[in-house]
């Protein structure tokens, strides 16, 4: 009952004294186990942790800085390709221009040789064309004087000699009436 009694006595809110003691004394091996043994190796942890996601980050920044300066390389690749696309069409407009050029004046040379050789086609036809028909109308002028004469005109020199008069005498009138 003492017991009882000096436990009613003790207030509640104010502590055992022995019971603080032995909680301050496990507290400071538990306190000197935490900082000399398990705290050493959480720091540890957490800095190699630290360091670990500095150099992930400093190795993404390497990244994107690389990364920028390929999309810049790329970048000034395009740009020098389209360019030389550009140079490379206009140079090709130039060169077509250029043999369409050619090309007309070859067409040209040609059209004017061909043209040319018609005409001299022409005029050789033309005095084939009329030596045939200053025979021809030699001939039947001959026959027709023989046949109003009454006798022949066969002797070629004499023949020759009348159709060349009577023909240089209509070119001549021909020419006149021109």
């Amino acid at each position: 009952m003492l017991y009882l009694a000096a436990e009613k006595a003790q207030d509640p809110l104010l502590p055992v004294w022995p019971e603080i003691v032995i909680g301050l004394i496990c507290f400071a091996i538990i306190f000197f186990l935490f900082s000399k043994k398990l705290l050493p190796a959480i720091n540890k942890a957490l800095d190699e942790r630290r360091e670990a996601i500095e150099g992930g980050i400093e190795k993404a920044e390497a990244a994107q800085t690389e990364a920028q300066s390929v999309l810049e390389q790329y970048k000034a690749q395009l740009a020098e390709a389209r360019h030389e696309a550009a140079r490379l069409r206009q140079e090709a407009q130039e060169q077509g221009a250029v043999i369409i050029q050619e090309m007309k004046a070859e067409g040209q040379r040609q059209r004017e040789e061909i043209i040319a050789a018609g005409h001299a086609q022409i005029e050789a036809d033309r005095k084939a064309a009329s030596s045939a028909l200053r025979q021809d109308v030699g001939k039947l002028a001959t026959d027709l004087a023989g046949k109003l004469v009454g006798e022949s005109l066969q002797d070629h020199a004499r023949q020759s000699g009348t159709v060349d008069r009577f023909l240089d005498e209509l070119e001549a009138k021909a020419e006149a009436a021109r």
